[in-house]
């Protein structure tokens, strides 16, 4: 659909949404429906960079297949179609970068009963650098400046997100209620969870460590805790006693700096659990 709107892709009256985000507004075909055109500086990068990926091993493919050809071990224009497909589902990224043609040779060279030649496709690099990094939003709102409704959207996600973090950060299942109360239970668990996030990743980014707790949450996971057990008598006649200790253990250096930069100083020993034995 994106190419819909090529004309307005390269034209230059864009809006800064935020840094690295431009946007714009553009008429939907029928007229009744609003499009936010955005581009992104990151995916643009990205997106360029796997376009490369694709098209560096679509290339390679197409020479293993002229290789074959010409040393007679790929003979029939149907199996070399065939490979051909297969090559182009895998590598689905680059498969209009290429016009690929095969042909039977009248009098075989040899070995060779098959030629393979291709070309890249112009039309696809220039479709590529034009288009990557782009992405359509749409709405039926009017009125509306495009930095705005891009911004809305992106709110959107986030309140999506909240409710995707209690199984997806905090891999809890998915449970279905059939009461107002529970509902309400639920919507105030994913809530509370997205509160705790937003606030763990606002903490690390005033720490200068990004805001993505899962990384953080991933490191600290690394770090033990352990049971120290004792036995011990009174100076009295009586009963034995076990002491237990929860001790934790001495952080790596990895952690040691994240602790340091959130300004946090674990506890030595958590808590002490003392019991009698049976006698």
């Amino acid at each position: 659909m994106l190419r819909q709107f090529e004309q307005h892709l390269v034209e230059e009256n864009w809006t800064v949404a935020q840094e690295g985000v431009e946007v714009k507004l553009v008429s939907g075909p029928d007229g009744e429906e609003t499009y936010i055109l955005a581009r992104s500086a990151d995916r643009r990068a990205k997106e360029q960079a796997m376009h490369d990926k694709f098209t560096a091993r679509m290339e390679e493919g197409l020479g293993k297949m002229q290789a074959a050809a010409a040393a007679g071990r790929l003979k029939e224009e149907a199996e070399a179609g065939e490979r051909l497909g297969r090559l182009k589902e895998k590598n689905w990224r680059a498969a209009r970068a290429f016009e690929v043609s095969i042909k039977k040779l009248a009098e075989p060279r040899g070995k060779q009963q098959l030629e393979i030649t291709w070309q890249r496709q112009a039309k696809f690099v220039d479709w590529s650098q034009t288009a990557d990094g782009c992405y359509l939003l749409r709405s039926n709102l009017k009125d509306v400046d495009a930095a705005t409704l891009w911004k809305r959207y992106i709110q959107l996600t986030d309140a999506e997100w909240a409710f995707r973090i209690t199984k997806d950060e905090l891999e809890i299942r998915p449970i279905w209620h059939h009461k107002e109360d529970r509902v309400k239970a639920h919507i105030l668990v994913c809530f509370l969870a997205y509160a705790l996030w937003k606030t763990l990743a606002g903490w690390m980014n005033k720490a200068g460590l990004g805001d993505a707790p899962r990384t953080l949450i991933e490191s600290f996971s690394q770090i033990k805790s352990g049971d120290v057990t004792l036995r011990a008598r009174r100076q009295s006649s009586g009963p034995e006693r076990q002491i237990t200790l929860r001790c934790v253990a001495e952080p790596e250096e990895p952690q040691s700096v994240l602790l340091q930069r959130l300004g946090l100083e674990l506890p030595r020993r958590l808590r002490r659990l003392d019991s009698l034995d049976q006698m």
